[in-house]
């Protein structure tokens, strides 16, 4: 999801300011300090709102709609899915280093084909988690992930890994499926070149 403009009654345009404090940001920052310390009590419990209130102040995020429904099954699939991938990746990674050649990287550029920020992040993480590649840069904007990737000597390996970056995307969205969000008549769906 991109920046929203809001329109002014002059016509100029704005980004639309979110509001900082969130109450779930606020819950889940106070039970991560409570998880940090490791014990509860109304002092700490205290202080745990108090440090997300300040954080939330601090570092105002947009927020991000999880207007998602879970399939168990294909969930299933895609952390087995996940799982293969990082063993099969963490051979591939093995034989380089053992081969003792000299390697050629590149930087991978995927264009996602969900707008959703959920996907995106969800995305990045799973495809980061996997040895041999990392996001170098995650753009939100155009939703495009840039990876740099281990021992790519062609044109030809640079487009399968792009081919399984999307396979994942698609394995993430057949196991989240987007439900429709209650304001999807105003925001127009982004289009693919």
């Amino acid at each position: 999801m991109s920046p929203q403009l809001r329109t002014r009654r002059d016509g100029s345009s704005r980004p639309v300011r979110y509001r900082a404090l969130q109450p779930m940001a606020v819950v889940w920052l106070t039970v991560v300090w409570l998880l940090l310390w490791g014990s509860f009590s109304p002092l700490l419990v205290l202080s745990g709102v108090l440090v997300a209130v300040l954080s939330c102040l601090a570092f105002p995020l947009p927020p991000i709609s999880l207007f998602t429904r879970v399939h168990p099954w294909r969930l299933v699939t895609l952390v087995a899915g996940f799982l293969v991938s990082i063993v099969r990746a963490s051979i591939e990674v093995s034989m380089v280093v053992l081969r003792r050649r000299p390697v050629r990287n590149a930087v991978i550029a995927v264009d996602l084909e969900s707008s959703s920020d959920f996907v995106l992040t969800g995305v990045a993480a799973m495809l980061s988690l996997v040895p041999g590649s990392v996001v170098v840069e995650a753009r939100r904007s155009t939703h495009t992930l840039y990876l740099h990737v281990l021992d790519v000597p062609d044109r030809a390996a640079a487009e399968r890994f792009r081919a399984q970056a999307l396979a994942v995307e698609q394995r993430f969205l057949a196991a989240f499926v987007p439900s429709p969000e209650p304001d999807d008549s105003r925001t127009p769906e982004r289009g693919r070149a």
